[in-house]
């Protein structure tokens, strides 16, 4: 009993980390999609006034 108490413990700890380590690659994901998506608003921008121009 004491074996599967244990070994249930170890478990969730693992499951645990493994979804702080899943939320922090979203994170990081989130930011650089904000950042894509800048880079491509701004190339647009500039394709658009330099065809005014």
């Amino acid at each position: 009993m004491k074996a599967i108490c244990f070994s249930l413990l170890a478990f969730s700890s693992l499951l645990l980390t493994s979804c702080q380590a899943i939320g922090d690659i979203f994170k990081t994901g989130v930011w650089v999609g904000i950042l894509l998506v800048a880079v491509v608003v701004f190339v647009i921008i500039w394709l658009i006034s330099r065809r005014r121009s």
